[in-house]
């Protein structure tokens, strides 16, 4: 159980060690990590943050491949953290387990559904952890603390071993402190060799997203912008407006159109929509995946999760086959489908971070960009920090 010690990161502590011979030079060796509690861990029950579902399932058999990755990498275990019950939020809260504490941002919560592996990190408990990104759940609380998280193309770390939330979005993610342990977990993770970084073509800031910034946009942009100059040149940075193209380019969005979220005014409309068709094939993944045992078991949900998931248990599956498009569509258009979230220091005590997304399968060629970038984006950082005192 998570104690103030740890920040209230753990479900539960344990120590295994790496599963090669402490002579060997391997990738990891020297690292600890913790990992979610949505990965089966042969001889522990995979509590999927919660009680319930702990108390209904029997302990694993195998090791998700992810985990025994890490493992043959040289790395340490030490534990299991607490996520969002059933991975169905982005908040970071848990009723059964406590919410892990932001350190980043004490005053905030850590974000979700990852809250517990992020906090590990941010809190110096462990070098890196494993996570997972359906909508957000690594990128997200990676961003609330303050620490680097990555979220690959989907599809290339296998998801064997891991609970389901929607499979046509899930992924094992990680996090870290610093670009170069970001960079050799998910060396490990992707089977990649090494390859010196090649230099971007192009760097496209999204204009109409930042716009919709509670602080300075320039707090954001500046610090890339010139960090991308000081690197690689002013003349590779362009300009765009993402909802557009996206509009343009994913005409399966109309079907979308006029949902509520469309019509909020911080939101791009387009992206809100596409928002939406997102959310409805998740909804229907997850009643597809759990939805007998929650009408079963009828789980004890804390707030917020309880009214998300009997939502989904209640809804149909009108208009999946056109999310299923949606995807298809945006794919081709934009074949940004993975992402890493990267620390830009505080804006008024809280974390202030940046996410870049590449080409589906650039996942080597992003974690080289976040390595070469990240020493020269922190220079840019305490520029900019000093600069908004």
């Amino acid at each position: 159980m998570a104690g103030e010690s740890d920040y209230g990161a753990f479900t539960e502590k344990f120590i295994i060690q790496p599963s090669s011979s402490p002579d060997q030079e391997l990738p990891l060796k020297g690292l600890t990590f913790a990992v979610k509690d949505i990965f089966d861990m042969v001889g522990y029950v995979t509590g999927f943050g919660n009680p319930d579902w702990a108390r209904t399932h029997s302990a694993a058999t195998t090791t998700a491949p992810a985990v025994l990755a890490v493992l043959s990498g040289g790395a340490t275990c030490m534990g299991r953290t607490v996520m969002d019950e059933m991975a169905y939020s982005i908040n970071g809260e848990n009723k059964h387990y406590g919410t892990p504490k932001n350190i980043c941002s004490p005053d905030r919560l850590p974000g979700g559904s990852s809250s517990g592996s992020a906090v590990a990190v941010g809190g110096m408990l462990v070098d890196f952890s494993l996570g997972t990104d359906t909508g957000g759940s690594v990128r997200v609380p990676a961003s609330y603390c303050g620490i680097l998280g990555f979220r690959p193309s989907h599809g290339v770390v296998s998801t064997t071993g891991v609970i389901p939330l929607a499979q046509s979005l899930d992924t094992v993610g990680w996090f870290a402190r610093d670009a170069d342990i970001l960079n050799r977990v998910g060396r490990v993770l992707l089977q990649l060799r090494e390859v010196e970084p090649v230099k971007p073509t192009h760097i496209t800031i999204a204009e109409d997203c930042f716009q919709l910034l509670s602080i300075p946009s320039h707090r954001v942009t500046s610090v890339l912008v010139k960090s991308v100059e000081k690197l690689f040149g002013g003349h590779i940075v362009k300009y765009a407006c993402l909802g557009d193209y996206v509009k343009d380019n994913v005409p399966t969005l109309k079907h979308f159109k006029g949902d509520r979220l469309e019509d909020q005014e911080y939101n791009v409309a387009s992206l809100a929509a596409l928002s939406s068709a997102y959310r409805r094939l998740e909804r229907s993944e997850f009643k597809n995946n759990h939805g007998e045992w929650v009408s079963t078991v009828k789980p004890d949900l804390g707030p917020g999760i309880s009214e998300r998931v009997w939502e989904a248990v209640r809804s149909t599956d009108e208009n999946i086959d056109v999310c299923h498009s949606v995807k298809t569509e945006l794919r081709v258009a934009l074949t940004a489908l993975l992402g890493v979230s990267i620390p830009l220091g505080t804006y008024d005590n809280l974390a202030v971070s940046v996410s870049l997304l590449a080409k589906h399968g650039s996942d080597g060629f992003l974690l080289n960009l976040v390595e070469t970038l990240y020493g020269t984006l922190k220079e840019q950082i305490d520029i900019a920090q000093e600069l908004s005192y």
